[in-house]
């Protein structure tokens, strides 16, 4: 992966990775059959514009991103980008394995969807799915691929993470954002705090995503502590709609750095 890092480095912990999700280029496209929006084009664009990261979330009726988009991105970070993080995202017990023995991107996050399902709105519980993540953490690793855990805000929950095997968590935000610019904001927000510290704490890396937008990444990240890297899609892709491609990743860098000045 390759985050921003501030001038400061040596002071200063790197800045969070801007990870974009394409599907929503994906889903638009698959409205006609004229091929455009181009998936590969709008990748192009972010990453030329200063995201660090690919991310796509492959579901088996292929409403969104199909299976040609993976192996298209796929060959353009290897050839044009091969410093960009791809990060792949889906059920390893629907069709998300044998994507990522295919392709080997360098982070799969697993999500606990069901098949038809409209987004992903919960995390992995455990003990339940302990067992039967373990060996799909395992083989993953094997392969050379980083394996993160979609997961609820629960400290709880995070040293279970870590024992199946997990490299990061992806924590949840839907939450955070449905309560941000609310008398519940502070307290919904120290939850994740306390989810990332005790991801910390068990030498699990935290990255978050789910709804952050323009208005609520920058107080997201002063008060979440370690966060390598937010997956956006929806929010992004609506900003770019207004604004482009790349005066929308120039503003979520800004939401990043604004995170990390001093105040």
């Amino acid at each position: 992966m390759n985050p921003l890092v501030a001038p400061e480095a040596g002071m200063r912990r790197p800045l969070t990775a801007l990870s974009v999700n394409l599907n929503k280029v994906a889903l638009l496209r698959n409205t006609r059959h004229l091929g455009i929006p181009s998936v590969t084009r709008a990748a192009r664009q972010v990453l030329e514009a200063g995201a660090q990261g690919i991310t796509v979330h492959p579901r088996p009726d292929e409403r969104h991103i199909r299976a040609a988009d993976v192996t298209e991105l796929a060959k353009l970070l290897h050839s044009e980008w091969p410093g960009i993080e791809y990060n792949i995202e889906g059920n390893p017990f629907h069709n998300l394995m044998d994507v990522i023995r295919q392709v080997r991107p360098h982070q799969a996050t697993f999500v606990p969807d069901s098949v038809g399902q409209f987004t992903s709105d919960h995390g992995w519980s455990f003990p339940a799915d302990a067992e039967r993540l373990r060996p799909v953490v395992e083989e993953t690793r094997a392969l050379g691929v980083r394996v993160s855990l979609f997961m609820d805000p629960l400290p709880e929950q995070m040293r279970a993470a870590r024992e199946v095997g997990a490299d990061r968590v992806e924590l949840y935000t839907e939450g955070y954002a449905s309560a941000w610019g609310t008398p519940q904001q502070a307290e919904v927000l120290a939850r994740y705090t306390a989810a990332a510290e005790a991801a910390l704490a068990v030498g699990l890396e935290v990255n978050a995503g789910h709804d952050l937008n323009r208005d609520n990444l920058s107080d997201f990240l002063r008060a979440v502590p370690g966060v390598m890297e937010v997956s956006i899609g929806h929010a992004l892709i609506a900003d770019a709609l207004e604004l482009g491609y790349t005066e929308t990743i120039r503003d979520y860098q800004r939401c990043i750095q604004r995170a990390y000045a001093p105040r």
